[in-house]
């Protein structure tokens, strides 16, 4: 790795996903970047579940390679198994999921970074943050050296202030096994930033060999799966399957009666933890009429000796851990190689950033990842690769990545990052986008091509690969234009149990009963578009697949369209910087105190902002078009 020189155009501090993504992206756009971390071995570790993607994740893991990331290349590398969740329900809400060798994965970012041309990576820690005349100017290590740059990212995870519980037992650390972080948190508070607390967990990693997998239930992947990545050329996962257990009533009553340990009940742990991944005693509080909860073992890597116990997140005592698993059939001869623990760490309310995640005060300072509040690994790549991006922008003087609500997953969370209370950690998920229907995890493509083009954020033949796909989708639907007769068209709807047809009627027409497939026109429609052999046949079917749900779900995608077009001039609507909303008259005092802290950049942010009601928006928005 280069030793660092004084200067950098971005320096972006901590090696996690969000830091790695940031990194990579700037460094793909020409541009020089530092990557400083306390631990340079650490560089894209999985502290948490040996996964990537899940309900609403896998559609940020598609944009995010969309856009030049590369969680979802590396995934591909390191799959030990996938699967397409949300199957029987609608197309709208299908998200991949892989179970990743931990291992691999970290390796294979590792190597990435390591032969990255124009990234340093430099083994420190920053204490302090320079600025200059309302900028970043750079920062000051521990050491006392001092790093000059141009725009900074800072993406610290849950290493600023980090305190681990496990029962009374208390560790200042970033990660088990790995110190905090402190100064950024005391600097930027000196710079006028706004800060609080919140708390993650994670479960027990238990020793294979004393499992017994006789008495769970198995849990295997897609026989056909699809990769993550557009660019992925072959998936070499080897399927290893999971296990599923349940805890029961005894392990529920050990539980209880050490409740009064668990630092999240005695008031130990301040920061407020995820409502959707609550921890064990958590579900035996919140749910006490149910008897049992599922508990799903995970391999961390192939062939590993560990099992990552996911359900089981908690902060309780070691032996109460012990004892309340070994109450379960299949635990019964459990051994704990590393118990679950409780985190509690600093973080920023997002309402201080632009979309661009680039702070409102200061400019060319950028945070990104859990220092914002947010929770998982794809929910940091994602916003480092777009605080990247605008780094990037920033230092060549060029417009920033604007992502919105109607585009993308992506822009849904930065617009809710920037917008609303962040109370607890936040997670994605299908129900946040109020347009999930057009943004479907099977058309990141066609959604997002336009911003790699725009900001050269993939080479040309990625490009064309991705114009591949879009352009079978596109020629697939319009071959459903087809009109065929009652004779072939009977032959379909005979096998599948529908009405039959007594005139000709065009494919696309047949298509939108529920039992009738595209497949089932394979001669007529399929065969004569499948002949390019250069598209992944995984990635070809998905574009079949995509047709089909163009024009099964085509009345419901124009009326989401209808709604965002009428929407779109408020959306759009400037609010300039500066503006005095204690000046307009007709705003309730709510809405006045906070339109004032958030600053939204839009009439449409400022809709969204909790505690700004309908009759605020219209005083606003009369004020505004004045």
């Amino acid at each position: 790795m280069k030793p660092p020189s004084p200067f950098f155009d971005v320096i972006v501090v901590g090696g996690g996903h969000a830091g790695v993504e940031a990194s990579l992206i700037c460094a793909k756009l020409g541009i020089s970047v530092s990557l400083v971390t306390i631990s340079p071995g650490a560089i894209g570790r999985m502290s948490c579940n040996p996964s990537i993607g899940g309900l609403a994740k896998g559609q940020l893991v598609r944009e995010i390679d969309v856009l030049g990331g590369i969680m979802g290349r590396v995934s591909d590398l390191s799959a030990l198994q996938y699967k397409m969740l949300n199957r029987s329900k609608g197309r709208a809400v299908w998200s991949p999921r892989a179970q990743v060798d931990k291992r691999v994965y970290e390796k294979e970012v590792l190597h990435r970074v390591s032969l990255s041309g124009g990234l340093s990576v430099l083994r420190g820690e920053v204490v302090e943050i320079n600025t200059s005349r309302g900028g970043v100017s750079g920062v000051v290590l521990l050491s006392g050296e001092t790093l000059f740059c141009r725009a900074l990212i800072i993406t610290c995870g849950t290493f600023l202030n980090g305190l681990i519980h496990v029962g009374e037992q208390k560790t200042k650390a970033g990660r088990m096994g790995e110190r905090h972080s402190r100064g950024i948190t005391e600097s930027l508070r000196s710079l006028g930033f706004c800060s609080s607390r919140l708390k993650t967990g994670t479960p027990p990693r238990i020793k294979t060999s004393s499992i017994d997998f006789s008495k769970c239930s198995v849990s295997v992947g897609d026989k056909d799966p699809s990769p993550f990545s557009h660019f992925t050329s072959a998936i070499t996962s080897p399927d290893l399957p999971c296990y599923i257990t349940k805890t029961n009533t005894v392990s529920h009553k050990i539980i209880n009666k050490s409740m009064h340990l668990s630092p999240m009940f005695t008031g130990d742990v301040l920061g407020r933890g995820p409502r959707y991944c609550p921890s064990i005693e958590d579900k035996i509080c919140r749910f006490p009429k149910r008897d049992e909860h599922y508990l799903y073992l995970e391999p961390e890597w192939h062939n590993s000796n560990q099992i990552y116990l996911n359900g089981f997140s908690t902060s309780l005592p070691l032996s109460t851990q012990i004892t309340a698993l070994r109450a379960v059939p299949a635990l019964e001869n459990l051994e704990i190689l590393r118990p679950g623990y409780a985190i509690e760490y600093d973080f920023f309310p997002p309402s201080q950033l632009k979309t661009t995640l680039e702070t409102k005060t200061i400019s060319g300072l950028f945070l990104a990842g859990q220092i914002n509040g947010t929770s998982g690994y794809e929910e940091a790549a994602g916003q480092g690769l777009v605080a990247g991006i605008n780094a990037a922008m920033f230092v060549l003087n060029k417009k920033p990545l604007l992502l919105s609500r109607e585009d993308s997953y992506l822009g849904v969370m930065l617009d809710d990052l920037t917008t609303k209370d962040t109370l607890e950690p936040y997670r994605m998920f299908t129900s946040r986008a109020e347009y999930r229907l057009l943004l479907r995890y099977s058309n990141a493509e066609n959604r997002l091509i336009k911003h790699s083009e725009k900001h050269s954020l993939l080479t040309k033949k990625e490009l064309s690969l991705l114009q591949k796909k879009t352009n079978l989708t596109r020629a697939v639907v319009s071959a459903t234009h087809t009109s065929l007769g009652p004779r072939a068209l009977n032959r379909v709807l005979q096998k599948t149990g529908e009405p039959l047809v007594k005139q000709k009627k065009p494919i696309k027409d047949i298509l939108k009963r529920p039992r009738v497939s595209i497949k089932d026109f394979k001669e007529s429609v399929l065969d004569e578009h499948l002949k390019d052999t250069t598209l992944f046949s995984p990635l070809a079917e998905e574009a079949v697949l995509e047709a089909e749900t163009i024009v099964k779900y085509a009345g419901y995608i124009k009326r989401q369209k209808d709604q965002i077009k009428k929407l779109s001039s408020i959306n759009k609507k400037k609010i300039p910087d500066n503006f005095n909303y204690k000046g307009v008259v007709g705003l309730s005092l709510e809405a006045k105190e906070k339109l004032s802290s958030i600053k939204p950049e839009t009439l449409g942010q400022a809709m969204r902002i909790s505690g700004v009601n309908p009759s605020d928006v219209a005083v606003l928005s009369v004020f505004l078009y004045r």
